[in-house]
């Protein structure tokens, strides 16, 4: 397969050695791919904060930052973004520890490019999968992210990394209180009543939802339950009677669909009722509107 005509993937390429950023910079471009390049750890975070990469080929041994230090920073930002990591070392203790740091896969040195552009096109695809799944879940209305058995953030949806962005004020933070109240957790046998998430005020409820491949476990976030009703969100956000209606059940995570039967009207109507609340919202989608209607509903 001719990647050129497949594939206009970003690559992000982090070594501290020029002649192994020519070479690889020269055979990414060969094949069509724009290629971005870091000569240490430092770049390669300031770098993922204007572009997203779309596969990252890390150096495992560079100065001051290694790769393995800049993997575990730069899973935190973009936690769906596979990290191929390129290093002369065999031994086992460092292939598992890049691994351990979130990585998907290694290359050794001297890199073979053939090797490397068959790795980078497997796992684009991969992560283009997992991105039309998680589309898929946002679609339907659910809150969903994945941890592995460690209660380790592997990837969440974006309307669920913008209901936690919007709920506080140190969304990293949030997710390492998550993660930590999630790895005994996970052990416990009986999970089906859920789990508080104190990272929130009110706390949000997490539920298991089952996993994947024995080493995944999918998480379902549940926002608490409303206290008030929809006139609460006409009174305080100045909407009109129908459309707080709306706003009450999309805040629960309705879909479209859901609403519209629920409410007696069409679809179409639904989303008519939804462009005029984000106007007067100020906002540009449901989980942001979502996060607002939830703040004026759960407050004393």
């Amino acid at each position: 397969m001719n990647l050129a005509q497949t594939n206009s993937s970003i690559v992000l390429v982090v070594d501290d050695s020029p002649e192994s950023l020519g070479m690889l910079n020269v055979t990414l471009n060969n094949a069509g791919l724009t290629v971005l390049v870091a000569l240490n750890g430092l770049q390669a975070l300031t770098i993922v904060e204007r572009v997203t990469p779309d596969v990252v080929l890390m150096d495992a041994v560079m100065p001051e930052m290694d790769g393995f230090d800049t993997c575990r920073q730069l899973k935190t930002k973009l936690p769906q973004t596979p990290v191929i990591f390129m290093t002369g070392l065999t031994e086992s203790e460092h292939v598992l520890k890049g691994f351990e740091v979130g990585g998907v896969d290694y290359v050794t040195k001297p890199i073979v490019p053939d090797e490397v552009l068959a790795r980078i096109r497997v796992h684009c695809q991969n992560a283009k999968l997992a991105e039309t799944a998680q589309a898929a879940l946002d679609y339907s209305g659910q809150y969903v992210f994945c941890v592995d058995n460690q209660g380790q953030m592997q990837w969440a949806t974006p309307n669920t990394q913008e209901l936690v962005g919007t709920l506080t004020e140190q969304p990293e933070r949030a997710w390492q209180q998550i993660e930590q109240q999630l790895a005994p957790w996970l052990t416990q046998s009986d999970k089906a009543s859920g789990l508080e998430l104190q990272a929130f005020d009110p706390p949000m409820k997490a539920f298991y939802s089952g996993e994947h491949e024995g080493a995944y476990q999918l998480i379902r976030l549940v926002t608490p339950k409303k206290t008030k009703t929809a006139e609460a969100l006409q009174q305080e956000l100045g909407l009109t009677k129908r459309e707080s209606q709306v706003m009450y059940w999309v805040s629960f995570g309705k879909t479209n669909w859901e609403v519209a039967q629920i409410l007696s009207m069409s679809p179409r109507t639904v989303n008519k009722h939804l462009e005029q609340i984000f106007k007067k919202l100020g906002v540009d989608n449901r989980t942001s509107a979502s996060a607002i209607s939830i703040r004026v509903l759960e407050a004393e």
